[in-house]
């Protein structure tokens, strides 16, 4: 069996393993980096420069989330195309996602340097915040287009049925951060911006990797001149499910908008800087569900494609149950060692009590985690684009954005703290109704 083929006849457990694992691995290793550049700026910068990065980093992903969308809208017709044995489609496929990647990234990033003042002030960007945040702004935006091809092609690549080269992606620009913090920041004593040019040389390093890797490494993914010709029903395909990804990310900047002007209206800019302390434990908390959702996608694309129906209501079971039991995991460790984890970021002991207070607010709905992004993400690797889009934007569209701007109203700043778990449990309520309809559908389809 090659690659592909193996996503319809290889067990359930050994696939969801091959593919969750380096992935898994892959948003550990970047969430390490994360953690590790908010350490070296927190230590060597000040709590100025942990909020600097707080309110830098969703304007920076909005940009690049243009290559996540382009990549898994492409990825899931690629991974169908092939359940469907229909090679022509995905190499084409895989064209014309490079045209839309190189467009699109080009105009985002020319408005960021038009407008950048603006943006980070909207961002909340604000006081004594706006002039670090600007400047580590203008240097990260150099190496963005850079993250929105390495974002694309990091979803091509699993659905090709490479995980681990796929997971590179993931580290490559991870370990080269890791590596040029202490040089920048410290030993040649750029502060913030030694912090921001390691950010951007790391994302241009991930890029030319994947770049290499479809020129001269494993993908099956052949390219001619006549694969880069836009054929406008193939990206109306990639634009109707990639515009998934693009309104989640919409919604989540947005949503950093409000959250950001809230923190700094009801806590100052010493609240901001603690949302940016749980945003890093948050990434690094929930990487293993993250890896089984992003394993999951190309083996139920594939199986869905080839009507293997059975195999696909497996998988669900199988990978629900799997992330459930690792959330309920994280929760526990987050509850008994709170301080701890905050102290790793920090030595303000006002910043630490804060932070730890907040952080176990926040993560209180931990559990349910894998039923909201396992739904999501399902809808989304099967074509419906439209349920997904509903479910992506349930926890921060319909929920957590309006709560945020109604509880603090009544409970100051802990209402926005509570706005998470409330936020965390109404999106899992609406992900389980629609995937209870889905799952007798495909258990009729299965019989």
């Amino acid at each position: 069996m090659n690659k592909k083929e193996r996503f319809g006849k290889e067990s359930l457990g050994i696939l969801l393993r091959e593919q969750a694992i380096p992935a898994s691995v892959g948003i550990l290793v970047m969430s390490i980096y994360g953690i590790v550049d908010t350490i070296f700026v927190g230590r060597w910068v000040g709590s100025l420069g942990i909020g600097a990065i707080t309110v830098v980093m969703p304007i920076t992903f909005l940009i690049s989330s243009i290559g996540m969308a382009i990549g898994i809208g492409g990825s899931s017709i690629i991974s169908r195309a092939f359940g469907e044995n229909n090679d022509e489609k995905a190499y084409q496929t895989f064209g014309n996602q490079i045209f839309l990647i190189l467009i699109l990234a080009s105009i985002m990033v020319s408005c960021g340097f038009i407008f950048q003042e603006a943006i980070v002030d909207a961002f909340g960007g604000k006081g004594d915040i706006l002039e670090p945040a600007a400047l580590y702004f203008k240097i990260v935006l150099i190496g963005v287009p850079f993250l929105a091809w390495a974002m694309m092609s990091n979803n091509i690549i699993r659905a090709e049925g490479y995980p681990r080269f796929a997971m590179y992606t993931l580290l490559i620009p991870a370990v080269v951060n890791i590596i040029l913090d202490p040089i920048f920041i410290v030993w040649l004593d750029m502060g913030l911006a030694g912090a921001a040019w390691a950010t951007s040389i790391s994302y241009i390093a991930s890029a030319i990797y994947t770049v290499w890797f479809f020129i001269f490494g494993k993908s099956q993914l052949k390219l001619d001149w006549r694969s880069f010709s836009p054929n406008f029903g193939i990206i109306k395909e990639i634009s109707s499910i990639g515009s998934v990804t693009l309104a989640r990310q919409g919604t989540i900047s947005v949503l950093s908008i409000v959250l950001n002007n809230a923190l700094f209206n009801y806590g100052g800019e010493m609240s901001v800087s603690v949302y940016g302390i749980i945003n890093r434990v948050m990434m690094f908390a929930n990487f293993p569900v993250l890896g089984i959702t992003q394993g999951f996608v190309p083996i139920v694309g594939y199986n869905y494609g080839a009507e293997l129906f059975k195999r696909v209501k497996d998988l669900i079971f199988l990978s629900m149950r799997s992330a459930t039991l690792i959330a309920l995991g994280i929760f526990t460790f987050i509850m008994l060692f709170t301080p701890q984890l905050v102290s790793i970021f920090t030595e303000d002991e006002a910043l630490i009590t804060r932070s730890t207070s907040a952080l176990r607010k926040v993560f209180l709905a931990t559990p349910l985690l894998a039923v909201s992004l396992l739904g999501g993400a399902y809808f989304q690797a099967v074509g419906k684009p439209r349920q997904a889009l509903l479910l992506t934007l349930s926890k921060q569209g319909y929920f957590l954005i309006p709560l945020i701007l109604i509880l603090p109203i009544w409970f100051g700043l802990d209402g926005v703290w509570y706005s998470f778990p409330i936020a965390d449990i109404g999106a899992a309520v609406i992900t389980y109704f629609f995937f209870r309809k889905e799952m007798e559908k495909i258990s009729v389809a299965a019989a």
